[in-house]
């Protein structure tokens, strides 16, 4: 393990309790082990750690990313997605990769919402038209994927533009037809309770945040 790495899990586990690792496991399931430490020590353990290591380049920082979540912890992969979001300026659109396959680990909401709406949108935001192009061609490869989380990802990725103003509602609304055909293909309902749900309800939750600030944006009547 890295000294960075070393520095992260040790500060992680120095952080955590075990009443509030039998809480967390028991509020977030999934095969996760937890430390339990609370988000905003993971938070705080990702700020010292950029005090301490100030010269972490690009591949230093996507390197540690994927240290830290090859173990299933999950103060570990929370402490990645921070460790990204921490850096957005660094990322460029050949990161979708490994963040592709952080979304299909991931498997609870509790790490795919954040990867989604504050490492995923954020990045494609901050890239320029040839990039971005490219990387709405992944997003749509996702929106029509078998696996459920990846669809999820695709959809909430552009909530936060979205709601400051910005965004990009025709991608989110194209993204989100194909989510619900993928569903339907499978026999699938959003209220189902079944993998279309897991996706769907991220489609929901996407439209109910925008009514709220922008009723302007219109989901196509019977899709949503």
């Amino acid at each position: 393990m890295s000294d960075a790495g070393e520095f992260v899990d040790a500060t992680l586990q120095r952080e955590g309790s075990w009443d509030r690792a039998r809480d967390e496991k028991a509020r977030i399931g999934g095969e996760l082990r937890f430390y339990g430490a609370s988000t905003g020590a993971v938070r705080g353990t990702i700020r010292d750690a950029g005090r301490r290591y100030p010269k972490l380049a690009h591949d230093d920082i996507t390197a540690l990313s994927s240290e830290l979540w090859a173990v299933p912890v999950f103060e570990r992969r929370l402490a990645a997605i921070v460790l990204l979001q921490s850096n957005l300026r660094l990322l460029d659109n050949g990161d979708l990769t490994r963040i592709e396959g952080f979304v299909r680990s991931a498997r609870v909401r509790e790490l795919v919402d954040p990867l989604a709406v504050e490492v995923i949108g954020p990045m494609i935001d901050g890239l320029d038209a040839t990039a971005r192009a490219r990387a709405d061609s992944a997003l749509d490869r996702w929106a029509a994927d078998p696996d459920h989380w990846l669809r999820r990802a695709a959809v909430l990725s552009p909530l936060r533009a979205l709601k400051d103003g910005g965004g990009d509602w025709t991608g989110f609304t194209r993204r989100a037809r194909a989510v619900l055909a993928e569903s339907a293909a499978t026999g699938e309902r959003r209220d189902s309770g079944g993998d279309g749900h897991i996706a769907g309800e991220a489609i929901a939750l996407v439209i109910r945040e925008i009514e709220k600030t922008r009723p302007e944006l219109r989901f196509p009547p019977g899709r949503a």
